[in-house]
């Protein structure tokens, strides 16, 4: 370690390097989960954060340039157990429609893009810049990373994203241009992690959208206990 930043909830540990990450007892509780702050977003470093419960989200400003890094995890945490998935019965009258074509892995990069360019209610800029785009796919590269995207016409019109470690996965983010596009994409990626034997898949903050399809919060010890079991399954 490296040193600190006192900020106004507490001590955030400044790391860089190979400097590991502290312990997770360190987590701010307010903002909820602020863990460290610098480090790179190198393939190494996002698979020992993703091992440990620990995630990158810093805000992309292409004017300004982009905050440091900061690295997170929050209690309690958004979790999804795949057989625990719920779909509306509005959204299951359109997927026995079939209005999209789904595909896994054929548009990694456009789909990351396209999520960094998805206005979201409440929210200013994205943390979907170049570095992250460019870190997520040398880990798409090396098999971590999927996609999961809906296409129409020969257009891609939605989709999701996430890192993939044994039996675990970590969703990163969604986008549509077409009407349950997004969550069309969502359930198709849900059921190939289920086919892939995935026991739970990592939401990390709650929102509507992710209580409708189930997803549910736990304390973060029992985030980190199964998620133990399932990296190195």
């Amino acid at each position: 370690m490296i040193g600190y930043y006192q900020l106004p909830g507490g001590k955030v540990a400044a790391i860089e390097g190979n400097c590991p990450f502290p312990p997770l007892s360190q987590a701010l509780k307010e903002p909820n989960g602020l863990l460290a702050i610098g480090g790179d977003l190198s393939t190494q470093r996002l698979l020992s954060a993703y091992r440990q419960g620990i995630f990158p989200w810093f805000s992309h400003d292409p004017t300004h340039g982009d905050e440091p890094i900061l690295w997170w995890s929050p209690d309690p945490r958004m979790v999804l157990f795949p057989d625990e998935l719920k779909i509306s019965r509005s959204l299951a009258k359109t997927l026995k429609k079939h209005p999209f074509e789904l595909r896994i892995n054929t548009a990694f990069r456009a789909v990351m893009q396209s999520c960094g360019q998805a206005s979201r209610p409440g929210q200013e800029g994205t943390w979907i810049g170049p570095q992250m785009i460019e870190a997520y796919c040398a880990l798409h590269a090396q098999g971590y990373a999927i996609s999961s995207e809906s296409w129409l016409d020969g257009k891609l019109v939605g989709g999701c994203y996430g890192v993939k470690i044994g039996k675990m996965f970590y969703g990163e983010s969604m986008f549509h241009h077409v009407t349950d596009a997004s969550k069309i994409a969502f359930v198709n990626l849900v059921e190939y992690l289920k086919h892939q034997g995935v026991g739970m898949i990592d939401c990390q903050m709650r929102t509507p959208l992710l209580t409708s399809f189930g997803g549910r919060e736990i304390p973060r010890k029992d985030f980190l206990q199964r998620l133990l079991e399932l990296v190195d399954y």
